[in-house]
């Protein structure tokens, strides 16, 4: 049988993984479940979801953060599919899934063309050499402009060097969520993604196979099996693998170890398939090396070739993890002491090479670093999930030193904003160190792009939300380290802080809430130190929110009249991870996300406080 390897690349919501969903609907390998066994019965077969978004988080948000890997038969081929991230965050899996593939499917939104984290995945794409098939997809948006995208992804080509070959792109225009594809823009003349197939199978080489070299397989991506272990997800360069040979497994310090596979895998559909063999060519996932990670390789026992490493990306957020410390601690999570919250950190490296935990002085604090604030944020929301309980600092940078010099992580801001809120955003990345790098405006839209100290991008989504009235679109993508940028004024805001444990109720709500914004409504539990809203003013102030009116004999004018209670403010994860200062930090349980002080006495904070003047 005839193999294409393919990855799909594109930037949040362009529609990979609704492109993907099609593809695997309308493939023959479907067709038996659709009650028929040509192309055009399978069209008919029909998913209530997004079979490809199979975590419960990707459903939630929208967005696909593990890689995944699928195969269709198209006639008497097979094609390899790879759905990758499109956040910036989990973007070292797209640079290391190029080196699993030959050609790429790029997709590009019909309407807001290409985005920056376009551009991060394209440049990847392009450096490996591959073929690329350029995508339009969600032609049937109002207000499409195909013509326009086509001629900025030209640009795009440009601009990243591609080859002549690599700009003789063939161009398909598509609606991934109707399963409709074509040569040209025209909707109502399509009638499937058979397009896609087809220009697939023309564009897109066959792997290519060196028969005389020996047993070579790259480790592109890593899982987890709790019967099998870890398994190793990569491509077959040359050789065979069988079910329980010897293979020697060459890590990235050069050193070859025995191993035996426990079993190979291809796969078939969404399924991983035990088979006896995988040849050249082949995407193969293993299991049977325990120790095994991303950019190693499993070779031939007699004559061990290394191929090249794969650059895995560092680290550039780091926060603290440790045991719930709060007066609620213990009540509401499955999983609450070091132990278990160590044992899961350790499992996650199993098969996050991006992360990194650290010990700290205390046995019940870890330093956690990832790529991001929404690498680190996915985590926490999963052991939350699975009845963790824990608690977690502020994010903070990671600095390094080049040849005497501080270092910090710099990062590409492209804001899209109606053009009455230029000025306002232009503002805030001033002082957020941000530094403009271009600005156009178009039918009425501002496009600026900024170079900004990630640190001074931590906690401002929130405060970007509000100052451009939920209009104004922020995307970043990791450009590098530079020299340090000097001190970045902080943003002066204070909390409301309960002084009482107990609960809450209407009474003390109404008092605190003309304090500024709250978190939380009547009749939820409190706890002295416990951040219950947003001081209008600078500094934290102490509100007893569990305070209940006075019952007396004597009846007021005014009584019978009560102060309407605000709708209290929401926050999801994210928001409270931005919105928390220095000396406070996020409590997560399987019910509840609280913001808390870390010292949770008035006294133990004046102290500390007294301690700093002097």
């Amino acid at each position: 049988m005839q193999l294409r390897n393919i990855a799909i690349i594109a930037h949040v919501d362009h529609g990979k993984t609704t492109l993907v969903d099609s593809l695997l609907k309308q493939s023959i390998s479907f067709s038996a479940k659709a009650g028929g066994n040509d192309h055009a019965a399978s069209t008919k077969y029909q998913f209530e979801e997004l079979i490809m978004d199979s975590n419960e988080l990707e459903r939630e948000r929208g967005i696909t953060i593990f890689s995944k890997n699928a195969s269709v038969k198209y006639g008497d081929v097979k094609i390899n599919i790879v759905d990758t991230p499109g956040h910036a965050d989990f973007g070292g899996e797209v640079e290391r899934i190029m080196r699993m593939v030959d050609g790429v499917l790029l997709l590009v939104d019909a309407k807001e063309g290409p985005m920056p984290q376009t551009k991060f995945v394209l440049r990847k794409a392009i450096q490996a050499g591959h073929k690329i098939i350029v995508v339009i997809n969600k032609i049937d948006k109002p207000d499409t402009r195909a013509k326009w995208v086509l001629n900025a992804v030209y640009d795009l080509f440009f601009e990243l060097d591609a080859s002549a070959e690599q700009i003789e792109f063939p161009v398909i225009y598509a609606s991934a969520a109707q399963g409709k594809a074509g040569l040209d823009d025209n909707l109502a003349a399509m009638q499937n993604v058979q397009p896609i197939f087809e220009t697939i199978l023309k564009y897109i080489p066959t792997p290519t196979i060196d028969k005389s070299k020996p047993l070579q397989a790259l480790t592109v991506n890593l899982a987890y099996d709790n019967y099998k272990g870890k398994i190793a997800i990569g491509r077959l360069y040359s050789g065979i693998l069988k079910k329980g040979m010897a293979v020697a497994h060459i890590n990235r310090a050069g050193e070859i170890k025995r191993a035996a596979l426990s079993s190979v895998m291809l796969f078939d559909g969404l399924s991983r398939i035990d088979v006896d063999e995988a040849h050249p060519g082949d995407i193969v996932a293993v299991a049977g090396i325990p120790d095994i990670s991303i950019g190693e390789t499993i070779a031939d026992l007699e004559n061990p070739i290394a191929l090249p490493t794969i650059q895995i990306d560092e680290p550039t957020i780091k926060m603290t993890f440790g045991v719930n410390t709060s007066t609620f601690k213990g009540k509401e999570g499955e999983y609450t002491t070091s132990r278990n919250i160590k044992e899961r950190l350790m499992h996650e490296l199993e098969t996050d090479v991006a992360l990194s935990v650290a010990d700290t002085s205390s046995a019940d604090r870890w330093v956690v670093a990832g790529r991001g604030e929404l690498h680190l944020a996915i985590l926490i929301e999963k052991m939350r999930r699975e009845g963790f309980e824990l608690e977690v600092s502020k994010p903070q940078v990671i600095f390094k030193e080049v040849a005497g010099k501080k270092m910090e992580p710099m990062e590409l801001a492209s804001i899209e904003v109606p053009e009455i809120y230029a000025g306002v955003v232009i503002e805030m990345m001033g002082k957020c160190s941000g530094i403009m790098k271009d600005m156009h405006v178009d039918n009425g839209t501002s496009y600026m792009d900024f170079a900004v100290p990630t640190r001074g991008l931590i906690g401002t989504r929130g405060a970007f939300a509000t100052n451009t009235k939920g209009t104004g679109i922020i995307n970043t993508i990791f450009l590098g380290y530079e020299e340090y940028k000097g001190e970045i004024r902080p943003e002066t805001r204070g909390s409301i802080v309960s002084t009482e444990t107990g609960i809450s109720n209407n009474f003390g709500l109404v008092a605190a809430q003309g304090r500024g914004k709250l978190f939380i409504g009547a009749g939820v539990a409190v706890y002295e130190g416990m951040v219950v809203g947003q001081n209008a003013k600078a500094g934290d102030i102490p509100v007893n929110v569990c305070k209940t009116k006075e019952l007396t004999n004597f009846r007021a004018k005014n009584d019978g009249l009560q102060e309407q209670l605000e709708v209290p403010l929401a926050l999801t994860l994210e928001d409270a991870l931005s919105y928390i200062s220095d000396d406070e930090m996020v409590e997560i349980t399987p019910k509840n996300l609280r913001i808390r002080k870390t010292l949770l006495t008035d006294n133990e904070r004046r102290k500390v406080k007294k301690q700093e003047k002097n």
